[in-house]
């Protein structure tokens, strides 16, 4: 190549890696630049607030809706029948001259502090709002007393951009036409405060029993707190986390009230919670009505719809339970348990609560439920209430989840209800780094050789609780969770979950039983059975789910429940009319007693449970009706009897199917056992035989004839037991046990 044609070639490729001029765009960022993007953002604000006041002149502000006059509700048993209407609105209307300034000015320190000055709007609360609603995170926020109260008055409370701007607009329409002070009545007239209440007055009447110009500051804060979540903070019936949301809000509600200068901080300093009065049930809530109508709304909120949408009514609401059922259960706990109680002359009379939950393993539908002794006098529902633990009845759980999970012994051998463990009282766990070494029901000793089936008649916890360690806390928690309790914060992964140391629901325990007899299939326990609407449509929640644990695994524990019946601590309800599954529970000081067991027609869970009138401590219920310990093989046993047989009067009882159960090889005589052996042999003198009223999951009653295996001795006296844990102890589900890391278990 020549050099002109060298020079050229250069020239050419120079040309084509000459650098862009000043100022030049390449690619994307050509059509992309901050101008084109601002004009582009300005023109679509102007675009939209253009569309926003041609909405303004073009909706009118309407007539008040349908939740300003409420409609009733109507709750119909499961044949259809009226069970109760509800509905008839708790409201007194005041005028602002007739609600003291200082509980006014509480209202607005709460819910909008610039109240006063503002034009009806947030326009950040808006915007922030709109972002939840259109992200789907729930409830709008930043709303302005105005707008709240033209949600409550002329709109309804549905979650959606068109509600939301129809909202903007009223509230702007309704600032220039009404005076801030008609307003501020109006909200606190038309906002719902939980217990059937709407308006400020019948608020005060129903958490204070006062008039609203009887209202203390901190009652008054109380209410205007309320606001933010009715039913979440309401004391009588809120959770632990309830109650410390409401007690937050309340201290926020009267520090705002320091920063607008309405209160001296000082007075503020020595203010202090104001609890409010036990509720009282509305009018045809009488009996049971009103626990079950309370089941049944909580079942609807979680399925999205509001407490605001149920009480704006006009709903028809079936629930699953029926009738004769629901009266045999009344009937139970009337002739079983309260014809005995002396509660005006007995204190620990004077603190038993029952409540119970009867479930049709087939549907999962709730076909009985009784909640205590009427909202007049409790409110608490206790068939759902979430305070207690179930004891013993979460032993069943660590059985299923070491057969599902092929769990094996320390030394590697399958567990089955055959598989030998060591039944010695205050046995170390081994294999655990938490150490636990559990006391067995009155400190009775089942020697170093019994089955689990044996363990699980007689509700040993030295087996289970290294059964737990050897399956792993993590893997039971998972197994208990998927098939219905739930983690209420006090579910800790550790080898005394064995014995039930979280909380839990009846409700909980019959999703869990109702499981097992349904081999496996996951049963969801649901109270409503339809809900219709005008304007709104309700997805029914499905009982039935799918396979959670294998049908194996569920009949095998089935299989040993019916052991538990035949020759164990739940022998109370043995009976020729029917064949029983079933355990025994009673939690640490006998605060509570469980009786959990089924048919395969039906599942039902009874819990006794010690609540100290006025305070709602736990306390003992030992000393029940002048007896001594009150556990499950007691009074709740007796109960779920008298309640199974006549609710199965008349219907041909079904056998359990359980051609799949697995019972595992029978071991050797002389086996090796799991882990640390005690050195005492084992009694060869008979079991020992104990009233059941004082005897809930110890040794359980002698087997009978046809029984050729019989109950491994229990025995007092040991030449030789391991080391007990040295710290302290404390009262448990069957006795006394050593304390996991020196810290309490709850009650």
């Amino acid at each position: 190549m020549g050099r002109a044609e060298a020079r050229r070639a250069q020239k050419q490729r120079g040309a084509r890696r000459a650098p862009r001029t000043r100022g030049q765009k390449s690619g994307i960022r050509r059509f992309f630049t901050w101008k084109k993007v601002l004009g582009t953002l300005l023109g679509a604000l102007l675009v939209g607030m253009g569309l926003l006041i041609g909405f303004y002149f073009y909706l009118p502000v309407p007539q008040p809706n349908d939740q300003a006059t409420l409609q009733s509700n109507i709750y119909r048993w499961s044949d259809g029948s009226v069970m109760a209407r509800t509905g008839e609105v708790n409201r007194v209307i005041l005028s602002i001259e007739q609600i003291p300034k200082p509980i006014q000015n509480e209202f607005i320190a709460a819910e909008n502090m610039s109240f006063e000055k503002d034009n009806g709007v947030d326009v950040k609360g808006l915007g922030r709002g709109l972002l939840n609603t259109v992200t789907g995170k729930g409830k709008q926020g930043g709303s302005t007393i105005t707008q709240q109260y033209v949600k409550n008055y002329y709109l309804n409370q549905e979650q959606t951009v068109t509600r939301k701007l129809k909202e903007l607009v009223i509230a702007l329409k309704v600032d220039r036409s009404m005076k801030k002070p008609e307003i501020l009545a109006g909200y606190m007239n038309t906002s719902y405060y939980g217990r059937g209440a709407y308006g400020i007055q019948a608020a005060a009447q129903a958490y204070y029993g006062v008039n609203t110009d009887k209202l203390t500051l901190e009652q008054g804060a109380y209410l205007a707190a309320l606001l933010q979540s009715p039913n979440g903070y309401d004391w009588a019936i809120a959770t632990e986390r309830g109650k410390a949301f409401a007690k937050e809000r309340w201290n926020y509600v009267l520090d705002n009230m320091v920063k607008m200068g309405e209160l001296d901080p000082g007075k503020r300093a020595g203010m202090q919670f104001p609890v409010p009065i036990k509720p009282k049930p509305a009018s045809g809530m009488d009996g049971q009505k009103g626990y079950l109508i309370q089941a049944a709304e909580a079942e609807l909120n979680r399925q999205g719809i509001t407490d605001d949408q149920i009480k704006a009514g006009g709903w028809d609401i079936t629930l699953s339970i029926e009738k004769k059922k629901q009266a045999a259960l009344e009937n139970a706990v009337e002739e079983e348990l309260e014809s005995k109680l002396d509660r005006k002359d007995r204190k620990v009379d004077a603190a038993v609560q029952a409540g119970a939950t009867s479930v049709d393993p087939k549907t999962g539908r709730i076909v009985a439920m009784y909640g205590g002794r009427g909202q007049q006098e409790h409110w608490i529902n206790n068939a759902t209430r979430q305070d207690y633990q179930p004891g013993s009845t979460f032993k069943p759980i660590v059985l299923a989840s070491a057969i599902e999970n092929g769990a094996t012994t320390q030394d590697g051998r399958p567990i089955a209800p055959n598989t030998i463990y060591d039944g010695t009282s205050r046995r170390p766990v081994v294999g655990s780094d938490t150490p636990f070494a559990p006391q067995n029901q009155d400190d009775q000793d089942y020697g170093r050789r019994i089955t689990v089936q044996k363990a699980t008649n007689s509700s040993v916890n030295s087996v289970y609780a290294q059964m737990i360690v050897d399956v792993g806390p993590k893997a039971v928690k998972k197994t208990a969770l998927s098939l219905g309790m739930k983690d209420r914060g006090a579910f800790v992964e550790r080898p005394a979950m064995a014995l039930g140391s979280m909380q839990s629901t009846t409700v909980d325990m019959a999703a869990v039983y109702a499981t097992f007899d349904n081999h496996g299939k996951k049963v969801t326990p649901s109270i409503v059975k339809a809900a219709k609407h005008s304007e709104r449509t309700y997805e029914e929640l499905e009982p039935i789910g799918g396979q959670v644990l294998s049908r194996a695994t569920a009949d095998t524990v089935t299989k040993v429940l019916t052991g538990v019946v035949r020759n164990g601590s739940a022998n109370a309800v043995s009976s020729s009319a029917y064949e029983a599954a079933g355990k025994t529970g009673t939690t640490e000081s006998n605060k509570a007693a469980w009786f959990t067991a089924y048919t395969p027609e039906l599942v039902t869970v009874v819990a006794m449970f010690g609540e100290e009138p006025g305070t709602g401590t736990q306390v003992t219920l030992t000393g029940t009706a002048g007896g001594g310990r009150a556990g499950g093989s007691s009074f709740p046993a007796d109960i779920w009897k008298a309640y199974t047989l006549a609710a199965l009067q008349g219907v041909s009882t079904d056998t359990f199917d359980l051609e799949d159960a697995d019972m595992g090889r029978v071991e050797d005589p002389d086996p090796t056992p799991s882990a640390t052996r005690s050195k005492k042999d084992d009694d060869p003198s008979p079991s020992p035989s104990r009233s059941r009223k004082h005897d809930d999951d110890g040794p359980s009653p002698k087997p009978s004839k046809s029984d050729k295996d019989p109950e491994p001795t229990p025995s007092k006296t040991r030449t030789s037991k391991p080391k007990p844990d040295p710290s302290p102890s404390a009262s448990d589900d069957d006795g006394e046990r050593p304390q996991e890391d020196g810290a309490r278990l709850s009650g």
